[in-house]
């Protein structure tokens, strides 16, 4: 089994609180996770579990306060800010929305060139390897004249998959990356990113509020509540028999076609959470 390419350890993140007597507010507390090459970690919660604050604090974005992140190797949680740029080559982020993540102004083919040129790759090579992101994200080669505004959700997610991919990463940051996309939508953007792990052996941090999603892809999942992992293990393990409560509920929190089933879930996801407030009081 390979050495893992992340790992965080004991990681702790403290945001400043506003006012002078006010407490910081500890957004992680303790979390500890790794990521092997070629592996799909699943990083699942509700909104203010701390899993976005986790991936922002392995691309450098969110303070660490204590505890350590390291990429192959080497110690990244507090690198300067030189040394974080050249670390981009390695470790790239595909956000939420698709639409605000491109730039309106440039056209694909100078968003997909951009970062090679400014990591010295020469225009032919670049070129070359925008053509061939093109064919990996399963769009034509007339896009790379067009703006972001001609194309739908689910293809401008795919321009920002090309471009996360463009300086060939070893890891992906995937913050919600098809939340903001239709369910069919979803499901071919889920089927591009496995594709592309088993064609370039790329790893994902998979972050995403809904156990469903994650099911597709990941390897191994971990659940955050209140910036702590609650629940960690196999992918279909933890997404199809969870064993802690709150895991339970985000699975029933999970929409499913047949309305007779989503009620009977809705039901037994309103016991549980009776349940988890009798047991705080």
């Amino acid at each position: 089994m390979p050495e893992p390419l992340l790992v965080v350890e004991d990681l702790v993140v403290d945001y400043p609180a506003r006012g002078v007597r006010r407490r910081p507010f500890r957004a992680l507390a303790g979390v500890s996770v790794n990521i092997r090459p070629g592996e799909t970690v699943g990083l699942v919660g509700e909104s203010g579990s701390g899993k976005s604050t986790l991936g922002r604090a392995v691309l450098g974005l969110a303070p660490v306060s204590g505890g350590r992140i390291t990429f192959a190797g080497r110690d990244i949680s507090h690198l300067p800010r030189s040394a974080r740029r050249a670390l981009a080559s390695e470790i790239q982020v595909v956000f939420q929305d698709p639409y605000s993540s491109l730039n309106p102004s440039l056209t694909i083919e100078q968003t997909l060139t951009e970062p090679l040129l400014v990591h010295s790759v020469q225009k032919k090579e670049a070129a070359a390897r925008v053509r061939n992101l093109l064919d990996q994200v399963k769009l034509p080669r007339d896009a790379l004249t067009r703006l972001p505004r001609e194309f739908s959700g689910g293809q401008r997610q795919r321009i920002a998959i090309a471009r996360a991919l463009a300086l060939r990463p070893r890891l992906v940051v995937c913050d919600e990356p098809v939340s903001a996309l239709d369910l069919s939508t979803q499901a071919r953007v889920l089927d591009l990113f496995k594709e592309i792990q088993e064609a370039t052996g790329v790893a994902y941090l998979f972050i995403s509020h809904d156990l469903t999603v994650v099911r597709h892809l990941s390897h191994r999942v971990a659940v955050m509540y209140r910036g702590e992992i609650v629940e960690h293990g196999d992918g279909g393990e933890v997404t199809a028999r969870p064993s802690h409560p709150y895991t339970r509920r985000l699975l029933l929190a999970s929409p499913v076609p047949d309305p007779a089933r989503q009620e009977q879930r809705r039901t037994q996801r309103r016991a549980l959470l009776a349940a988890g407030q009798e047991g705080a009081s």
